[in-house]
């Protein structure tokens, strides 16, 4: 299974920007959905966005509505999630993983990487 790879996280203040990169090496996911999950420290997963195929049909989580864009490079094969307006409580590792319109994580089409932490100081 490819193993996905994300990039971009860092450390911020309230208020600030981040955007992280999305990358399948070798895996087009063509079809299917990407999503982004995060998990803050004593946290279960929880989903944030996702996108479809043909990266017309973006899906919010409530918590990040109105301030994360999720968007789709079908030709260069990256998902991208333009996080604004950060608030402390987005701290958590932030993973993409493919995704099915429940906003669940579909097992068997790839495995996880190692996410990208984003820390947000107040």
């Amino acid at each position: 299974q490819v193993q996905l790879a994300e990039t971009g996280g860092g450390l911020v203040q309230t208020g600030g920007s981040l955007r992280l990169s999305c990358a399948a090496p070798g895996r087009t996911f063509s079809g299917s959905s990407i999503g982004w999950f995060r998990q803050a420290p004593g946290k279960e997963r929880e989903f944030v966005a996702r996108i479809n195929w043909s990266g017309i049909t973006p899906y919010y989580a409530d918590a990040v509505a109105g301030r994360f864009t999720i968007s789709r490079d079908t030709v260069k094969n990256t998902v991208s999630l333009q996080m604004n307006s950060l608030k402390p409580e987005d701290t958590a590792v932030y993973y993409c993983f493919p995704v099915g319109i429940t906003n669940a994580p579909i097992s068997g089409l790839a495995s996880w990487g190692q996410g990208t932490q984003v820390t947000v100081s107040s």
